[in-house]
């Protein structure tokens, strides 16, 4: 039985998290965290998220029920995040992170904390996204320099980075495959007159609206022809099937910092 808290217990990902968890035969929800000063704090998640979870009250103080757990998940923000993984080190305990904007200096401090801890960080836990990452690889080195790659992503309108942490992986493991840099290559937005598209140029184009889970749609044109590879995200227990997934295998893992194609291994290789 692997023991489990859930950061972000009230926000919409970590709801769903606790929810599936909750009736996992593997998992035991061990605790649950919130920012200080969140109005859950203190809640009892059998009334907060669903009542098999009766008795769990949600704590700001992750130093204080991470000794009595294996393994933190967290989707919080990037800093809370960080924060998170930071004291699964300290604990020698295990971490899975689903959240995406990382600044380079950020992951540079996730790298340095994994020398002490196993994490799991992943820009999307979807099992079906990861097994895109796979193929996309495959396509871009089928298809070579003869085929333009475009990617649009379309989130909900409260989403905050741009583009999605999953359109990012997914442009670098193409270009990976094609090997380009996309820091070089990489167009994220096209405005006015712009000329004629460079032959080597990966777009990657956001869109936000309403309510939309996420969707993400790789356009790869040729002459006379174009593949499209797409993956909707009908609901976020997608993302909470792949935290336990996750969970699951991170804590009999070595220290170390890890992605979700680990977990599956299906390990691009550009």
């Amino acid at each position: 039985m692997v023991k489990v808290v859930v950061a972000g217990a009230a926000g919409r990902m970590g709801g769903r998290v606790l929810h599936i968890m909750g009736a996992h035969s593997e998992i035991q929800v061990a605790g649950a965290l919130e920012k200080k000063g969140h109005p859950a704090v203190g809640q009892d998640l059998g009334i907060l998220i669903a009542p098999a979870l009766s008795g769990i009250m949600v704590e700001d103080d992750l130093g204080k029920i991470l000794p009595g757990a294996d393994v933190v998940v967290s989707f919080a923000v990037p800093e809370a995040s960080v924060e998170h993984l930071r004291v699964a080190a300290q604990l020698g305990k295990a971490a899975v992170i689903g959240t995406t904007g990382f600044s380079e200096s950020q992951m540079e401090a996730a790298r340095d904390f994994c020398r002490r801890a196993r994490c799991v960080l992943s820009p999307n836990l979807s099992v079906g996204v990861n097994i895109m990452y796979k193929v996309l690889a495959d396509v871009a080195r089928a298809l070579g320099d003869d085929y333009d790659v475009e990617i649009v992503e379309i989130h909900h309108r409260m989403k905050k980075d741009a583009p999605s942490g999953t359109a990012d992986k997914m442009a670098q493991v193409i270009a990976s495959a094609l090997g380009r840099d996309l820091k070089e290559v990489g167009i994220y937005q096209r405005h006015g007159l712009i000329g004629e598209r460079p032959a080597r140029a990966i777009g990657i184009q956001t869109l936000r609206a309403g309510d939309i889970v996420g969707e993400h749609t790789v356009i790869f044109g040729g002459m006379g022809e174009r593949l499209e590879i797409i993956h909707r995200a009908h609901s976020r227990d997608n993302f909470a099937q792949g935290a336990v997934r996750a969970a699951l295998w991170v804590v009999n893992q070595p220290n170390g910092l890890y992605d979700m194609m680990d977990v599956l291994g299906l390990k691009v290789q550009g």
